[in-house]
């Protein structure tokens, strides 16, 4: 961004982390700039702890930026980006970077670890080398019926992993899936993910998640999610599109 001084990120990035997590939330937010392209107002932040010892750049999305939409409930977007987070990092998969709900200069919103990574790259191009990688990701979002799943929305990071972002439009409890991930369409699901997918089935329904959830989800979407848990574990199969199927604009 011209003019602003961008803070070398000191905590590592990795999903879960705790250092992160209490740098995110506890360190003093300062907003750097407005982020472009980005329906809602999304900014870039300065978080820094206050004693010199760690800081690191977050995506800091306000619920007074978010525009209403006619499917979702008002100001719950923010809250969703959180829930995405919980759920990956309970499933182990796949790479959310870290996020909290917190108040800042623009009032409560999820703030979100930045991740350094190549613009350049993105769901088409790095499919083909990463199939592994986006099964996780196929599999993930099914799970947090993702109603906007661009090809965007997934990110190499610097150190080769791939992480993906932007989950406001996730857990509406009727069916959303909107994704241009389709490759494995009808496939098998692997076992190994399959058995995590078995183990997130009782964690849903456990403390601490499931009251985490329950703070940022409304009942009947937490239910959903055990619903599409238990429909994906007993089909194990990739799902297929079905004939109103709808596709994320752009695609990027």
């Amino acid at each position: 961004m011209p003019g602003a001084e961008r803070p070398r990120p000191l905590v590592p990035v990795t999903a879960g982390d705790e250092a992160a997590l209490r740098l995110l939330s506890e360190g003093e937010l300062e907003i750097v700039g407005l982020l472009p392209r980005s329906s809602n107002y999304t900014f870039l932040a300065k978080v820094a702890n206050g004693q010199g010892r760690g800081q690191t750049l977050a995506v800091y999305k306000p619920e007074a930026g978010e525009a209403p939409l006619w499917d979702f409930p008002d100001g719950t977007l923010h809250r969703r980006e959180v829930a995405a987070y919980l759920v990956a990092r309970a499933l182990g998969w796949p790479r959310v970077p870290p996020t909290v709900l917190r108040d800042g200069p623009e009032g409560p919103g999820s703030v979100q670890l930045f991740v350094e990574f190549d613009p350049a790259q993105h769901y088409f191009t790095l499919t083909e080398r990463m199939p592994d990688e986006f099964r996780r990701v196929a599999l993930f979002d099914v799970v947090v019926n993702n109603a906007d799943r661009k090809a965007g929305h997934t990110l190499l990071s610097t150190d080769g992993s791939v992480f993906v972002i932007d989950h406001g439009v996730c857990f509406h409890p009727a069916p959303k899936l909107r994704t241009v991930i389709w490759d494995f369409a009808g496939q098998e699901a692997p076992e190994d993910l399959m058995d995590d997918l078995r183990g997130l089935e009782a964690t849903v329904r456990e403390e601490p998640l499931a009251g985490e959830l329950a703070r940022l989800l409304a009942p009947e979407e937490v239910e959903a999610i055990k619903r599409r848990l238990a429909r994906l574990i007993r089909t194990a199969r990739f799902p297929e599109p079905g004939p109103d199927t709808r596709y994320p604009w752009p695609v990027v």
